[in-house]
C-alpha cells in the first residue's frame, strides 16, 4: 500500500518505539526512502526525543531570563488589538 506524507506522520512515533505491525512498518520505511519531507520530519521528532531525554542541565548567561521576559513583553504588546481612537 502507498502511503500519502498525512499518514506517516501518523506513524512516526510508532515507528521510532517500533511498535508498528510489519505490514505498516513496511510502508512507512518505503516512503521514507523516497520522501525527503517525511524523512526529514523523522529526523527532527528523533532529535527532539533525544534532546529531551539528555538531563544535563545547561548555565544560561548572566541576564538571560531579564532579556527573554522584556522580549516576549515586547512581541506579546505588538500583538495586542489596537485601540479604536474613535470610541
Amino acid at each position: 500500500m502507498v502511503l500519502e506524507c498525512k499518514h506517516v506522520w501518523n506513524h512516526i512515533s510508532g515507528y521510532l518505539d517500533g511498535t508498528l505491525d510489519a505490514a505498516v512498518l513496511a510502508d512507512v520505511q518505503n516512503h521514507l526512502e523516497h520522501c525527503e519531507i517525511c524523512s526529514a520530519i523523522l529526523d527532527s521528532t528523533r532529535n527532539i526525543l533525544i534532546l529531551v531525554a539528555d538531563d544535563r542541565v545547561f548555565e544560561l548567561p548572566l541576564g538571560f531570563s531579564e532579556r527573554l521576559h522584556s522580549r516576549l513583553d515586547e512581541e506579546l504588546s505588538g500583538l495586542a488589538p489596537a485601540e479604536n481612537p474613535t470610541s
